[in-house]
């Protein structure tokens, strides 16, 4: 027997197990943060750019290894299984995704794992923003609402015109500008491409693109430092391959609010491990953010179940 998720008789598509689905997006979670900790460790010792280099090798690797296997499965050569009806769009999708993860760790560095997700837990407030230019979706005021309210958190966590506002202090907002148009642009694509293939075309590009970069920036690393790496290259192939299994069970709309579990176990390992502080206004702008994200979520479920 297979470790695939069973077919329904009368159906092809997946039988849906939300239960199993959120406990793989709680596990994502865990994993994704364990790999923000060793992000900010490596990062604070060596080059961004060479860290992240690494890290998309391995990556590449896996996809390349996932790619090989369909292939083989559906009897056809890699090229066709790779094919994309829109090549263009998916390299601009595995820059803004690789641009996003060195933004995001440089943040870790400079402000911290607690600050940098406090902003970062925006984006969903971002996509639901950018969809209806990027995607034409109709966004009603109940969500226009919510993300307005969600902002004023942001600015609550970034204090701007309160004692000395920090430049950094954009660095993850930044981050989470890219993320949000990375995945608009994943749903634009899955209109004419396969999960597969857009996974596939983001690992590629990611490691042809960093390596251009990260090659120059290149320093020895210390024995115990490679093991971090190995670490790290482990956790983001582990937490990619959750989050397929977790959407390829349950409905996104189902499982999505479990994803701000992330800001939890981050920000634990910033205040116990790396002695980071959690400020009152981060916390209380956090708490919006995230309320105004589930509310947007929220009402997208609602708008899908009425279509």
């Amino acid at each position: 027997m297979s470790g695939l998720p069973k077919l329904d008789r009368n159906s092809n598509a997946t039988v849906q197990n939300t239960t199993l689905g959120i406990w793989l997006m709680v596990a994502t979670t865990v994993v994704f943060a364990v790999q923000d900790g060793i992000s900010r460790h490596l990062a604070s010792e060596y080059n961004v750019f060479m860290v992240v280099m690494i890290r998309f090798w391995f990556f590449a690797a896996f996809v390349m290894a996932l790619a090989a296997r369909d292939a083989a499965r559906q009897g056809e050569g890699l090229r066709a299984a790779v094919r994309s009806r829109f090549p263009w769009l998916q390299v601009v999708r595995g820059l803004l995704l690789v641009t996003e993860v060195c933004v995001m760790v440089l943040a870790f560095v400079k402000l911290g794992l607690v600050e940098s997700h406090a902003v970062f837990t925006c984006y969903p407030l971002l996509i639901a923003a950018l969809s209806g230019p990027i995607l034409g979706e109709k966004v009603g005021w109940r969500r226009w609402a919510a993300i307005m309210i969600g902002f004023v958190g942001v600015l609550i966590i970034l204090q701007p015109g309160y004692a000395v506002f920090s430049p950094w202090a954009l660095v993850p907002l930044l981050s989470a500008l890219l993320f949000a148009v990375y995945g608009l642009l994943t749903r634009y694509v899955a209109r004419g491409d396969s999960a597969g293939v857009s996974f596939f075309w983001t690992g590629m590009v990611g490691a042809a693109a960093m390596t251009l970069v990260g090659l120059w920036y290149w320093e020895p690393m210390s024995g115990a430092d490679w093991g971090w790496m190995g670490a790290l290259c482990c956790t983001a192939i582990l937490g990619h391959w959750l989050l397929i299994k977790a959407f390829a069970v349950a409905e996104a709309s189902a499982i999505q609010p479990f994803a701000y579990l992330q800001l939890v176990w981050a920000s634990g390992l910033g205040l116990f491990l790396f002695g980071e502080e959690l400020r009152t206004n981060v916390a209380i702008g956090a708490g919006l953010v995230v309320a105004a994200g589930l509310f947007t979520l929220w009402r997208q479920r609602v708008k899908e179940r009425q279509a």
